[in-house]
């Protein structure tokens, strides 16, 4: 089987589903990983980055079926490199995009080892907002129980300190995500972090964060994180 057939046939199911909503999506990528469940981890790996290629001509969504195609594989997350995550970043546009990046491939790949602080590092100060937000949202695998984080405070505010000054909405949004995820895990760390940096932090991240804290909620009522 060669990636680009794979790619063709998955984004013509695509195409020809009545909605293209995540559900559905979900149900077709499940059908695509276990025909691929014996195919090799760079065969996979080759398909997921052709379809992140073609996303702009199929669904939005699409990452959605890429990013797990490669999460759900962990033979597949051990051969990642830097040069094939950002080619799974490749033209990330949106906030629900980055999280499934971030979440599902990125973060799982700085947590193993798969790249390093310095393709963070590079990412946070990237011109692209989309870009700086995934250098936040990859620490939630860190510390999220379910995404297989054990906490790591260390990286978690060192990113949250490359960013600190960031103003832009997405990314703001993403420094309170980043604090509250390492909440659950470390929150003695956390409060230190929010005592030490309250001049500097965005009133938003103060605000969720010390909820967080305090009711175990992002604003004191059950909201999506």
């Amino acid at each position: 089987m060669q990636a680009p057939v794979i790619a063709d046939e998955i984004e013509a199911r695509v195409r020809s589903l009545p909605a293209g909503t995540v559900p559905a999506l979900r149900t077709l990528r499940r059908e695509y990983s276990a025909r691929l469940r014996d195919e090799a981890p760079e065969l996979v790996l080759t398909v997921a980055i052709e379809l992140i290629r073609r996303r702009r001509r199929v669904h939005r969504f699409i990452p959605v079926i890429a990013d797990e195609l490669v999460g759900e594989r962990p033979d597949v997350m051990r051969i990642l490199t830097r040069e094939s995550v950002e080619a799974l970043g490749e033209g990330l546009s949106s906030w629900d995009e980055v999280d499934s990046f971030a979440c599902t491939v990125a973060g799982q790949a700085w947590r193993d080892g798969q790249i390093d602080d310095t393709t963070i590092a590079a990412w946070a100060t990237s011109d692209d907002r989309w870009w700086r937000r995934a250098a936040l949202v990859s620490t939630v695998p860190l510390n999220l129980k379910s995404r297989g984080g054990a906490g790591d405070a260390r990286r978690t505010l060192w990113a949250c300190d490359l960013l600190i000054a960031d103003r832009d909405d997405m990314v703001v949004k993403s420094m309170s995500w980043a604090l509250r995820a390492l909440a659950v895990r470390d929150p003695v760390a956390v409060r230190a972090y929010l005592e030490e940096h309250d001049h500097a932090l965005a009133p938003r991240v103060k605000r969720e964060v010390r909820t967080k804290l305090d009711t175990g909620l992002k604003n004191g009522h059950h909201v999506r994180a």
